[in-house]
């Protein structure tokens, strides 16, 4: 079960105006985009999930994610958690100052907490246990300088998209434990059609995912993440994003997910967009 746990999850996830106060708030307000998706496994409606990103400050940036089991699986296997990054920006370069994670499986929650410094070093790791202090003595140095964390090594993708019309890049992420690479490339383009699934319709870019290990605490046997992805590389099929613009200036978004494993395929669809003077589908996450 926590290896399917780590499927859901990873599947999600497994994506300054010169004008007068009433139109930069405005302004403001197209780049702060909020999507919700539905994830499926075998056909049932195993997650919900919240996407967030603020992109309305000329010198910082913030994303948030959050999912959670739902209907007989939240009885089943009760899970939610919550993901957030927020950081500095300088031009089109981003730098996480804080990533937070805080998930709770039943009744057990755990809190990580990365912190970084704004000239890019990675200043500490603190982890809390049902209240109490699990955080790691000193870490390798070699496991996380010159990394950045999950979220905004995804954004960066995101953010390339509305430049360059393409997702190729790579970032170095340490998780707590391991360091590895996050690689996206590019597979072309598609146009969706809108279903009673997934409400976006129109051209969007796809994106491979794959993650090579750096360094630090690896099974010799796949595990969680590592092991979805090699089940779907066996297929010839590494998980993908579709990725899609959906106005001018702002970050695209993930408007699908696909994640071949051998227990089948796991699809994210987008249910509920509000950003960039669009509001579609449905934003309550419960629905």
């Amino acid at each position: 079960m926590a290896e399917r746990k780590s499927l859901w999850l990873a599947s999600i996830c497994s994506l300054a105006l010169i004008a007068g106060p009433a139109d930069a708030q405005a302004g403001a307000k197209e780049k702060f985009q909020t999507m919700v998706y539905s994830v499926y496994a075998g056909g049932i409606n195993a997650v919900q999930a919240r996407l967030q990103i603020d992109d309305s400050r000329a010198e910082r940036y913030k994303m948030a994610l959050s999912a959670k089991t739902r209907g007989f699986l939240a009885r089943l296997a009760p899970w939610h958690g919550s993901f957030e990054t927020e950081g500095w920006k300088e031009g089109e370069q981003l730098q996480p100052e804080l990533h937070k994670s805080i998930s709770t499986w039943k009744e057990e929650t755990e809190i990580k907490e990365y912190v970084y410094t704004k000239g890019g070093d990675f200043a500490g790791l603190r982890i809390t246990e049902e209240g109490e202090d699990k955080s790691p003595g000193a870490i390798d140095s070699g496991l996380t300088q010159g990394t950045t964390d999950a979220l905004t090594a995804t954004l960066l993708v995101m953010q390339g998209i509305k430049e360059k019309g393409s997702c190729e890049g790579a970032s170095e992420v340490f998780d707590g434990e391991r360091r590895f690479e996050l690689k996206f490339h590019n597979k072309g383009n598609a146009v969706l059609k809108a279903s009673s699934y997934n409400v976006y319709e129109g051209p969007a870019v796809i994106c491979e995912v794959e993650i090579e290990p750096r360094g630090g605490k690896w099974h010799s046997k796949p595990r969680g993440w590592f092991s979805i992805q090699e089940q779907g590389r066996k297929k010839g099929y590494l998980p993908r994003l579709w990725l899609a613009s959906m106005g001018e200036g702002i970050p695209a978004v993930p408007v699908k997910v696909q994640v071949k494993t051998d227990y089948g395929s796991l699809m994210a669809h987008l249910t509920g967009y509000e950003g960039a003077g669009v509001v579609t589908g449905n934003l309550d996450s419960d629905g």
